[in-house]
Order: C-alpha cells, then sequence, then structure tokens
C-alpha cells in the first residue's frame, strides 16, 4: 500500500468484511525471525503494579479480562503502539500503517524503544490481522483499540490472547487519544501512570490555547486532497487536534460525512473548506497547492484569498505524527502546528504561514 494513499488505507479496513480463519491453533508453534527479536524486546518493559489485575475493559464487543501483567504484547491497533512504549513496555508485534519506521515506531517514540529490538511488523492489507503470524510472536495481550476490528476478527484472535478492541461509544478508528491511552495503561496494569501522562500532553494543549486565544474564536477544518477533497469529522484524530486547541470545527462536518472518520465531498459542500483555517494534508507542500488553488470552486474561497491555509506534507515525520496523534506524536506535532495556525489567524492577510524548519 503507497504512503501516500493512508485515506485509502483506513477506507479499506473499515470496509472489510473478510473473516478471518480459525487458523488461531498455530498459536503453540514459532517463529524464529519473528520470536527472537521479539523476546529481547518484552524483557524491556517494567512492572506493573501488584495489585493491577485482574481488570476487565469494555470495547465494542462486550469486554474483556487481563488476569495478569502482560509480557508480550501485539498491536493490532494502528497506533496503539506508541501508547505502550509511553508506559513502559515494548510490543513484539505491531501493525504497519504509515510505512517507513523499523518496528512501525517514529522519530517521536524511538527514545521510548531505548536499546530493545524493534517490534515484528505485522500487516493488514484490507482483510484483517494477520492471524497466523501474531499467533506465532504467542501474545498474552492483543490490542486493537485504535482500530476496527470485526466481530468475526475479534472472536478469531480472542482464541489465543485477550483482545481489547475499539470502543462501541465512537466509531471504528474514531477514539480519542485520551482514552486510548488510559484503556491500554489499565490494561498494562498502570492506570495511574496513563494518567499522568494524558495531563501532562492536555497540559501542551492548554498552554497553546492560553498563548493564543484566537485559536478559541476560530473555526478550523482537517481536510487532504484524496481523489477529490477528504474532510476528517470530528471523531477523528486529525480534527480532534484542531478541537482540542479550541477551534470550532463546521457545524455540518458529521451531518455531512455520516459516521464514518471522514468522507469525500462534493463542490457543493465546499463551504466546509471555508473556515477561518483550512488544514490540508497533502502529497506535497508545492504542486498540492497550485493544483488545490486551481479549482475556481476552492480558489474563490475566502480561506484561499486571505492566506489561511496550513499544508501539511503527507509523508514527511510531521505529517504522519499528525496522522497518528497520539501521547507520544501530539507533543511533536504541537510544535509544528501551533506556530502555523497562529500565523494563519493573526487577521493579517500579509503574514506566511511557514512550513516547519524540520
Amino acid at each position: 500500500m503507497p504512503r501516500a494513499s493512508r485515506v485509502s488505507r483506513l477506507t479499506g479496513l473499515l470496509a472489510s468484511v473478510l473473516l478471518l480463519t480459525a487458523t488461531a491453533v498455530a498459536c503453540g508453534t514459532t517463529d524464529s525471525d519473528d520470536v527472537s527479536g521479539s523476546s529481547a524486546a518484552a524483557k524491556e518493559g517494567s512492572s506493573a503494579s501488584a495489585d493491577a489485575f485482574p481488570v476487565t475493559i469494555a470495547h465494542k464487543f462486550g469486554s474483556t479480562t487481563i488476569k495478569s501483567e502482560p509480557k508480550r504484547i501485539v498491536t493490532v491497533g494502528l497506533t496503539d503502539q506508541d501508547a505502550v512504549l509511553a508506559l513502559g513496555k515494548v510490543p513484539v508485534g505491531t501493525t504497519e500503517w504509515l510505512g517507513g519506521y523499523k518496528g512501525a515506531i517514529g522519530p517521536w517514540a524511538q527514545d521510548k524503544l531505548g536499546s530493545a529490538a524493534a517490534p515484528t511488523v505485522l500487516k493488514d492489507t484490507g482483510t484483517g490481522p494477520q492471524v497466523e503470524k501474531i499467533a506465532a510472536l504467542r501474545p498474552d495481550l492483543i490490542l486493537a483499540v485504535y482500530g476496527g476490528l470485526t466481530k468475526a476478527q475479534y472472536e478469531s484472535l480472542s482464541k489465543f490472547a485477550p483482545v481489547v478492541a475499539q470502543p462501541k461509544e465512537y466509531n471504528d478508528y474514531g477514539v480519542p487519544w485520551q482514552q486510548q491511552t488510559e484503556e491500554i495503561g489499565q490494561a498494562l496494569g498502570k492506570a495511574d501512570e496513563a494518567k499522568t501522562l494524558v495531563s501532562g500532553v492536555e497540559a501542551k494543549f492548554a498552554a497553546a490555547k492560553k498563548a493564543d486565544p484566537a485559536f478559541a474564536k476560530a473555526t478550523a477544518v482537517m481536510a487532504t486532497p484524496y481523489q477529490g477533497v477528504f474532510v476528517y469529522g470530528s471523531q477523528d484524530p486529525r480534527s480532534r487536534l484542531l478541537s482540542d486547541l479550541g477551534f470550532a470545527l463546521p457545524k455540518d462536518l458529521d451531518k455531512v460525512i455520516g459516521d464514518q472518520f471522514g468522507a469525500q465531498i462534493s463542490k457543493e459542500r465546499y463551504d466546509l473548506l471555508d473556515q477561518d483555517v483550512a488544514v490540508w494534508i497533502a502529497p506535497d507542500t508545492t504542486t498540492s497547492v497550485t493544483k488545490l488553488h486551481s479549482d475556481p470552486v476552492y480558489g474563490d474561497l475566502n480561506v484561499v484569498k486571505q492566506g489561511r491555509e496550513v499544508y501539511i506534507k503527507e509523508t514527511s515525520d510531521y505529517g504522519n505524527a499528525v496522522s497518528l496523534s497520539t501521547v507520544l506524536s501530539i507533543p511533536y506535532v504541537l510544535d509544528r502546528l501551533v506556530p502555523q495556525l497562529a500565523a494563519a489567524v493573526d487577521g493579517k492577510t500579509s503574514t506566511k504561514v511557514a512550513q516547519p524548519a524540520s
């Protein structure tokens, strides 16, 4: 899957209805290439609270009880590895989404890996998790919090390890980073540590809002030029970056996209883009801009004419961190996004929204 088609990637995952087979019986087998690196990684994690288990976590398909501290964790959720790392554990397996990072661990999380071996990277091309490869890693916990498991996939994975699936109160791939972190903290026996991590990142949002009160008076939208124009809904982590900074999202946004994380919009609904700020996750920050501005409908919007756009290169570390929106990637994002947003809403059309230095 090309890295530039992450929207297609998630759309494919959400649309997947293919059932996993019962080949999970292979969980008793070993794979020397997978397990050898994973064993070292598992030893790096810090211990949980002695009285943290058993713990039961509710999710879309019921609830899962984890009886003892997990040692071999596989993340099926596409961003769950960051919360695991932030809590002092190293997964034995992760699931690739963005590509380009060893172990599916971005630069914002590398220091949490330390000297441990990188996790084995699994793939999901839209047909569901790789059951046999997951089983070969001999997990004692499977995390699919930021995910879109079907019930059949959940039941197949549950045959050989406890599975924490996506929460039922949100769209698939719609869990807030705060809840994601805290649920994973509970699963690892580190609930208090997870709350502390969440509070630390929330303090960064609060500081940004205090430094620029204009954010709370402005509207914003997050979009990408995928097969026309694709806008992200209020439950998508990318849009939550904006709302957590105080911006209001377009009032009709969720009405237009329905119960998905986002959707293509027609030119008749380009009014959703005409906000105080339009943030674009684009293939690049040059030709993509030219192409968007050449559209007579979009190019005529005030957000364009008044220079209130923010562009983020999709496949850059910055763009990847925006898409992940985790407890580890968000501080990395805020250092870059906040100055761009401040320039966009300063009320001066002459202010250029500059690209981050790195």
